[in-house]
Parts: C-alpha cells; sequence; structure tokens
C-alpha cells in the first residue's frame, strides 16, 4: 500500500491510496465542519438532500440508473461527529478497471467525478433546493431524532456524553434537533449548504489500483478547480486537565425493563503520546472479553447482562457502559469503582497486559483488510498532531509497558455517571431528568 497525500487548495486534499488489495475502487468525500447547534440540523439534513438528484441527474432514479451503468457501483452517505466537528460523509464502490472488459471511460474517473458531481452540484430549483425533496426528508431526520430513544443502550451513551460534556459543544447531538427542523426550508438550507461548501475542510479519499496519469485526472476535475481556498480548520484533541469536584450523577426515569449504567471517566494525560497507553489501559478495564467488568460485573457477580468501556481518544474519554437489573445499581457501581481503583494499584498481571497487545494488534493489521476502515483510519489521522500509519501504531502499542498502564490510571477520574431507569433512585445527590 502506498499512501499519498495531496493538497490542491488550501482546505482542499486528495489522498491516495494505491493498493492491489482490493477488485475494487473507493471514493469517499468528507466535509468537515465546526459542531454547532445553529447549524447542525441544516447539516444533517443536507446530506441526504443532496443525494436526491443533481444539475444533471434531477432525480434518485436517475443517480441509481447511473450507478447501475457503472456495473452496479454502490454509492452512501452518512452523518458523525468526532470531537467538536460535524462531518458529512459521502461513498462511491466501484470495480476496479482491471477487473472489467476493455471500457471506452475510465470507471475510476466516472466514480469521482459522479460522487463529485452529488456532493457539489446539487439539483436547484429557483435559486434554492427542490422544496419537495427539502420536505421529505425533513420528515424522514425528524423520524431518526424521534427514534434514537429506540435503542436504549446507545441512547443512555449518549446522554451521558451530553451531560459530562454540557456546556461543550461536543455535547450536540449529530444529527441535530426535532424542534429545529420545522424552521428550515429550501431556500436557508440552500444558503446553508453554500456556506459549508464555501468553507469546510473538504478531503477526498481515493482507494484501488492507481495509476499516475489517473490522478492527473482527477485533480483537473473542473468541479474540484472552481473549489475556493479555505482555512479548513479541524477542532482537535486538547490535553487541558478536566476536573469535576464531585461526580456529576444523573438518573434518568423511561419505561425500560432493563437498567442502563454509564460512566463517563476523564483521562488527564498530558500529550498524545500517553493514547497508547491509555488503549491498553481500557482494553484490560473493559475493552475485551476477559476484561475485568466483564469478569467482575458480569461473570462473577452476575449484576450485568453486558459490561464493557471503550475509548474517545480525541476527547481522552473512557465510557464504562453496563445493562444491569434496576434494582443492581449500587452493587454494580460499587464493583465498577473497585475496578477502577484495582487498576490504579497495579492489580493486573503481566500476561493480561501481553493478551490484550495481542488483541490490539490484530484489531489494527485488520484495518487494511477493509477498504472503508482503512479510509476511515487515515481520516482520523487528520485531527492528531502527528501522522500514524498501521505499522508504527502496531510498534507503539507492543512498547507499552504495564508501569505505563499504571501511570494513565491513576490519571483517570469519574466525572459523570449516568442512569437510565424505570423509577427514582439515587439519593439527594442525583439530578433527575
Amino acid at each position: 500500500m502506498k499512501y499519498d497525500i495531496k493538497e490542491i487548495k488550501k482546505g482542499i486534499k486528495i489522498h491516495y491510496i494505491n493498493t492491489d488489495k482490493f477488485k475494487t475502487n473507493l471514493v469517499a468525500i468528507f466535509l468537515t465542519t465546526d459542531l454547532d447547534k445553529e447549524t447542525v440540523t441544516k447539516n444533517a439534513l443536507i446530506a441526504p438532500v443532496l443525494t436526491r438528484g443533481t444539475t444533471k441527474m434531477p432525480t434518485q432514479e436517475e443517480i441509481s440508473k447511473e450507478l447501475e451503468g457503472m456495473y452496479g457501483a454502490l454509492f452512501d452517505c452518512g452523518i458523525e461527529k468526532k470531537g467538536n466537528n460535524q462531518i458529512l460523509k459521502f461513498y462511491i464502490e466501484s470495480v476496479n478497471d482491471r477487473f472489467l472488459p476493455d471500457l471506452q471511460e475510465n470507471l475510476l474517473t466516472k466514480s469521482v467525478e459522479t460522487l463529485l458531481e452529488i456532493v457539489f452540484s446539487p439539483y436547484i430549483e429557483n435559486g434554492a433546493f427542490k422544496k419537495e425533496y427539502v420536505e421529505q426528508e425533513k420528515n424522514n431526520l425528524k423520524q431518526v431524532i424521534e427514534g434514537r430513544k429506540d435503542n436504549k443502550a446507545k441512547y443512555a451513551l449518549d446522554r451521558c456524553m451530553e451531560e459530562m460534556y454540557k456546556g461543550d459543544n461536543y455535547e450536540i447531538y449529530r444529527l441535530g434537533y426535532a424542534e429545529d427542523i420545522e424552521k428550515i426550508d429550501e431556500k436557508n438550507l440552500y444558503e446553508q449548504y453554500q456556506k459549508l461548501i464555501n468553507n469546510c475542510k473538504i478531503d477526498i479519499f481515493i482507494s484501488g489500483i492507481l495509476d499516475e496519469d489517473k490522478n492527473e485526472i482527477i485533480e483537473k476535475n473542473q468541479i474540484l478547480n472552481n473549489m475556493k481556498e479555505r482555512e479548513g480548520k479541524l477542532i482537535k484533541a486538547n490535553f487541558d486537565i478536566k476536573s469535576r469536584e464531585n461526580e456529576n450523577i444523573v438518573f434518568e426515569n423511561m419505561d425500560v425493563v432493563q437498567g442502563k449504567l454509564v460512566l463517563g471517566l476523564d483521562v488527564n494525560i498530558k500529550d498524545e503520546k500517553q493514547q497508547n497507553d491509555v488503549l491498553l489501559y481500557n482494553s484490560i478495564l473493559g475493552g475485551s472479553a476477559n476484561s475485568k467488568l466483564f469478569q467482575n460485573v458480569r461473570e462473577k457477580a452476575s449484576l450485568a447482562y453486558t459490561a464493557s468501556s471503550s475509548y474517545l481518544r480525541i476527547k481522552n474519554s473512557i465510557f464504562i457502559n453496563c445493562g444491569i437489573e434496576i434494582e443492581n445499581y449500587d452493587k454494580a457501581l460499587k464493583i465498577i469503582k473497585e475496578q477502577i481503583s484495582d487498576m490504579k494499584e497495579g492489580k493486573f498481571t503481566d500476561e493480561e497486559v501481553e493478551n490484550v497487545k495481542k488483541g490490539l494488534i490484530s484489531a489494527i493489521k485488520a484495518i487494511d483488510d477493509e477498504q472503508d476502515t482503512q479510509i476511515m483510519y487515515l481520516f482520523g489521522q487528520e485531527f492528531s498532531k502527528e501522522k500514524v500509519l498501521t505499522e508504527e501504531y502496531e510498534k507503539r502499542v507492543r512498547n507499552v509497558s504495564k508501569q505505563d498502564i499504571i501511570d494513565v490510571a491513576n490519571l483517570v477520574k469519574i466525572n459523570t455517571i449516568y442512569f437510565l431507569t424505570n423509577k427514582d433512585g439515587g439519593g439527594e445527590n442525583a439530578n433527575h431528568q
């Protein structure tokens, strides 16, 4: 695999991943902007509206017909948040030209042109988006936002993050808010679209068997040439020490059969290099099948249906997730806190360290086995101060010592305890929603 980055204009990068590992091309466009309460809902709505029609292909049917003519190319889009950034993602996957009969038209170039057409040349009526498309997608987005409570585990995790980062833009839900949808119309949405594409950071990834002349064709694309320079800023991870006098305890009541307990932990590391130490810490605590949380909360005490943890690198936070019987809240919380304390005291073995290293290294090796996973990893590097390819990432994980893990364990502090329950509880220190 050969990876090259070319900034064709300030704030606009093309990422070339030349690999013969796959029989497909994958082209992806990422539009990255600030996560902001005023624009988050509009931006979330822009993505599906763009898929409804373009200047050359005014309907979804015509877009589908175009993709079918490209040997069944696949198209998808989505909305993510990474730290305090909102990201609109667009993908086209097509068969690599080497595995097709001789064509007069290069399929990779066609894929790039089609994706650029969808993202940057939308169908416009009377100087705005088509009203019908906007109204239909508004209804779809509202249903998705209102349905976020259907997945109780994901909802509880989101709510813990919102409570933990209250006052910080990271509390904003990536898809926005149902109450803001009615304020949106085809005109103000198109105005926001124009602001977005003229100011956002643009990253275009092209993965597949690439020839040098294909790169030149892509860079000469008229749509890209018409783009103006921009700052293209990213809000990266910061390493400011986070502190809270007392644990923020929040109980939220809902009609649930199983309680969802989520703990948000601050990890007050000093620099980016320690993030690999935190990665191993998290794996031992709750990020693997043999983790301390899984073994002690679920297996030994039988208090949880699920017990795990995940590391949010860009915010330097760890989130512990447990699905428990409502009445087991106090017992489960006590055992979870014991595991956090044990990690500070180094109550884990060298064998555990080696086992999680093997698991993490296996996962790192698998990054390059899927085109979309590889692209997401490389895109994630845009948010880091230092670019680290998978080979170096693997090496750094190997070099983490038990003492490194103990050191970061002592920088971990509980910030927020969130419990989704079906009854009041938690005593006088809990904030009830």
